[in-house]
């Protein structure tokens, strides 16, 4: 018991006469008093780019000039993920009719269904596969700041040309907040800013987009109000693509809209390439309007999701909380192609009306 004892002091003793290390002290004096790191505040602080990516790099001016761009569907296999496949046969005929760009991962392409991990990895596919050929326009934007950020940097790190920014959503936020949102995501590159008050409950006003516009990053908006705002905004030099198919034909060709970020150039691409390259075209615009209607009568992506699944161009699958129309619309889908003519839609299939067993729903993925 003694020698425990003893062997025990010793421990005791010894714990205490390590030696000190003077590198030590001087660091603790030497930090006192914490900082910040400085990229911390530092509002354009973002991911260097290599080399290649800088030289690749697209102006402003470059996304300015696009007039039919295309807010691209993602399709899926039966088990939800992508069906990448399908996806590259739908962009080359976005391609091959004449869109000038595609939005990827927006609300059509269901970006708001997908982990930051999948709409990354699809926006650097996109870039690597057809970034020769069509601008590729990623949907980083997000109710959180720090998210848009970090998915801007990683967007413009995978090659994208530009990013698509929506205003926060749901945990709205003041008008000087909007600008700060704005103003910590346009220093990365190229932006494109995306009104839509129908779903994000907030409309951005033309004093945010004014203020904002002093940065050479902006290269335009998205509006869906309507075309006397377009108009506003077009007479102050500041490019505007319609958000409205059943509104774009007016917009581009009375209200000075640049074109037409479209949801139904991905059934009838080159329809829509006439509708915002060929000038006024009445005729063709009350064409499209049946058809333009009938996609919106449910919350998009429904019924594109629908329709291009009854063309054959994609499977039958929904990842929820999207479901396909019913059995009625469906069959009036039918109608309005072979009123339109099948030879002007996506996919060399017969239309044909699916049956509700046909479709596949798939809550986790």
């Amino acid at each position: 018991m003694a020698t425990l004892k003893s062997y025990g002091a010793c421990l005791r003793e010894s714990s205490f006469q390590f030696p000190r290390s003077h590198r030590i002290d001087n660091y603790k004096r030497r930090n006192v008093k914490w900082r910040s790191p400085q990229a911390a505040i530092i509002p354009d602080f973002h991911l260097p780019m290599r080399s290649f990516e800088v030289k690749n790099r697209t102006s402003a001016e470059d996304i300015k000039a696009l007039r039919l761009i295309t807010a691209i569907k993602t399709p899926y296999l039966p088990d939800g993920r992508f069906d990448l496949e399908a996806y590259d046969d739908l962009v080359n005929m976005q391609i091959e009719n004449g869109a000038e760009g595609v939005i990827v991962g927006g609300t059509t392409g269901e970006g708001q269904l997908m982990s930051w991990d999948e709409h990354i990895m699809l926006i650097g596919h996109t870039v690597n596969c057809f970034g020769g050929s069509v601008k590729v326009i990623g949907n980083t934007g997000s109710n959180s700041t720090r998210e848009a950020i970090h998915a801007t940097e990683q967007g413009f790190a995978v090659g994208m040309h530009a990013a698509l920014h929506i205003n926060p959503y749901y945990g709205k936020t003041s008008l000087e907040g909007l600008v700060s949102h704005f103003n910590s995501v346009l220093p990365m590159g190229p932006t494109i800013i995306y009104n839509v008050p129908s779903r994000t409950g907030q409309d951005i006003p033309p004093r945010v987009v004014n203020t904002v516009a002093q940065s050479p990053n902006l290269a335009g908006i998205k509006e869906c109000v309507g075309n006397d705002r377009i108009e506003q905004y077009t007479g102050n030099g500041i490019v505007v693509w319609s958000g409205n198919d059943d509104q774009c034909h007016d917009a581009r060709w009375s209200h000075g809209a640049t074109g037409v970020i479209s949801v139904t150039s991905n059934l009838v691409p080159g329809l829509m390439h006439k509708l915002v390259f060929n000038g006024k075209n009445a005729s063709l615009n009350a064409k499209l309007l049946p058809l333009i209607q009938w996609l919106f009568e449910e919350p998009n992506p429904i019924g594109l999701n629908t329709a291009l699944a009854q063309l054959g161009v994609v499977r039958p699958v929904f990842r929820l909380p999207y479901v396909p129309l019913p059995l009625e619309k469906r069959v009036k889908f039918v109608e309005l192609v072979n009123e339109i003519g099948r030879e002007n839609f996506v996919g060399e299939k017969d239309i044909q009306v699916l049956d509700d067993d046909d479709f596949i729903l798939v809550g986790r993925y």
